[in-house]
């Protein structure tokens, strides 16, 4: 069966580094709603009012590599809230993909490339829910 790795956590917590680190060096792809405001430069210029965009652009591209069968797909957001796995878990259903919800922790104490405030991250912190079922 394949699987859909679902990354979460809080900016700068590695989430990126560690889907890079998993896809065996490209060999599975990694999605991110970074991508959508990444510029083929490397350039990272986030745009609040286009930020539903990214999630729909994400979901769009796990959906093209499920209906091409990619063995493991991985994902990358912070995914503080529930609603924003809600449609990995859909398509994860419809094309029959495992699922795994991985949650990353800055133990490293790094900081975040995206210029997120440390009261935003506490802001999102307080959001974050783990689900115990």
């Amino acid at each position: 069966m394949n699987s859909l790795i679902l990354l979460r956590g809080l900016p700068g917590s590695g989430k990126s580094t560690l889907a890079k680190e998993l896809s065996e060096s490209g060999k599975h792809p990694v999605f991110s709603i970074d991508d959508y405001f990444t510029s083929a430069e490397g350039e990272y210029r986030f745009e609040f009012e286009k930020n539903h965009l990214a999630y729909k652009n994400c979901e769009l591209n796990t959906n093209q590599a499920m209906q091409s069968k990619a063995t493991k797909i991985f994902i990358d957001n912070v995914f503080s809230l529930e609603w924003e796995m809600e449609p990995y878990f859909k398509m994860a259903a419809e094309f029959n993909y495992r699922v795994f919800v991985l949650t990353v922790e800055n133990r490293h104490h790094n900081k975040n490339i995206h210029h997120v405030s440390d009261d935003q991250i506490k802001r999102m912190a307080e959001k974050y829910k783990v689900v115990l079922l």
